[in-house]
């Protein structure tokens, strides 16, 4: 018997280690080269490892969640192993199928024959299916038609996300009118989720983040009135851009820093200084399906209204899709964050280390408010912020609050107009 042990390659990018996300192998298995073996996650983007030979597997290293360094053994490989089963492996094989093939009867077998002519004339008209190995391995064991499914990685891509969607959907349809008459029980069940990928590193920096910085949260409320009608107005002239506040604030934050500098800043821990910054490259907090994300849209102040909405599109599309570089997702000086009609009245937001501001957006909406000694109804939304309070005073922080606050009220302001 001939043994290979493949070990975890160069990343590149200087990375010395890489988190162990997802195995699509495991002891017995038999694969061919090119084959996906592990999903691994550095500090930089996920990687999907794939086999370098053929052969059968022996052994792995370390489960999901554990750290491997570079050069350390990935994966145990029997090279002269036969790559065709044996007739035990046979009859496993069927076995395992038949239980497949009734599931999926239960569960998705309506749903495919439903769009079946439709599948064959997509796949003809747009030729080979992306996706990766796992995906498409995953797929064929359950017995899903790729073409089915519509991808939303780049190029029409399938991710992982995408097989799973399409389940979950299929799932939810069998079982409605099984769950419309079903009896309420008592339920004791329990699912333990371990914390890897993604949702590990979220989990250290925000704990980082609460434990190592005194945050002071400033919290104002900001008449918008005046900006949603030119939001509106603008979006009927150009329909395309589907302007949000987002873009407004990122402009507006342009000339606000220009005044209070240090809140544009980043600490740096090594030499224990602040580092101030010309360049206004704000981060956009974005929930994935595998957790937030802060996409950056760089050099603001060098952009227009439109230019920063489509940029920011861009990079928040690039960052849910999995497609955005590492590049594109670090260099931020100031975060806004915002939940749209799910921002509630008042948050507190976590500082996105080592920046020492985060602008926070709560939800828009009409309240009567006292105006020139009359109750009217206006667009009121609130601006919680936290800051850094060892680098920036509270007055200070609530200075600079109240200039955006004040640009934002009076929009035309944002674009240079006297005010």
């Amino acid at each position: 018997m001939s043994e290979f042990a493949f070990k975890l390659p160069d990343l590149g990018e200087g990375t010395v280690e890489a988190e162990l996300i997802e195995w699509h192998v495991k002891p017995g298995d038999l694969v061919k080269e090119d084959d996906s073996l592990v999903d691994v996650m550095t500090d930089k983007a996920n990687v999907e490892i794939p086999s370098p030979v053929e052969g059968r597997v022996l052994s792995v290293a370390g489960e999901v969640g554990d750290i491997l360094a570079v050069g350390s053994v990935l994966i145990v490989f029997e090279t002269d192993a036969r790559l065709s089963p044996t007739q035990e492996e046979v009859k496993k094989l069927e076995t395992v199928e038949k239980v497949t093939e009734e599931i999926t009867d239960r569960t998705i077998v309506e749903i495919e024959n439903k769009p079946a002519a439709q599948s064959s004339a997509r796949q003809k008209s747009t030729g080979a299916i992306l996706t990766s190995p796992a995906v498409r391995n995953k797929a064929r064991q359950i017995g899903v038609d790729l073409a089915n499914i519509t991808g939303t990685g780049p190029k029409g891509r399938i991710l992982k996300q995408d097989l799973d969607n399409y389940l979950n959907r299929a799932l939810e349809q069998s079982g409605k009118s099984a769950s419309t008459n079903a009896s309420r029980v008592e339920k004791n069940g329990t699912e333990v989720i371990k914390i890897v990928g993604v949702r590990r590193v979220i989990a250290e920096r925000m704990s980082e983040s609460k434990r190592t910085i005194p945050h002071f949260t400033f919290v104002d409320e900001v008449d918008v009135t005046e900006l949603e009608s030119l939001r509106i107005h603008l979006n009927k002239k150009h329909p395309q851009a589907n302007l949000t506040y987002l873009p407004f604030v990122m402009l507006a934050l342009v000339d606000v820093l220009q005044r209070y500098p240090q809140c544009n800043a980043r600490y740096s821990s090594e030499d224990k200084s602040i580092v101030r910054h010309q360049a206004v490259n704000i981060g956009i907090a974005t929930q994935t399906d595998s957790g937030l994300k802060v996409p950056v849209v760089h050099h603001c102040e060098a952009k227009s209204l439109y230019e920063a909405a489509a940029e920011m599109q861009r990079m928040s599309t690039a960052a849910k899709d999995g497609s955005a570089r590492p590049a594109e997702l670090s260099g931020s000086t100031i975060t806004i964050t915002s939940l749209g009609k799910l921002g509630g009245i008042v948050s507190t937001p976590v500082l996105n280390m080592p920046e020492v501001s985060i602008i926070g957006l709560n939800r828009a909406m009409e309240r009567p408010v006292v105006l020139n000694g009359q109750i009217q109804v206006r667009r009121i939304m609130n601006i919680s912020s936290s800051f850094d309070h060892r680098f920036v005073d509270g007055a200070d922080a609530a200075a600079m609050i109240w200039a955006l606050k004040e640009m934002l009220e009076h929009p035309a302001t944002i674009f240079g107009a006297a005010g």
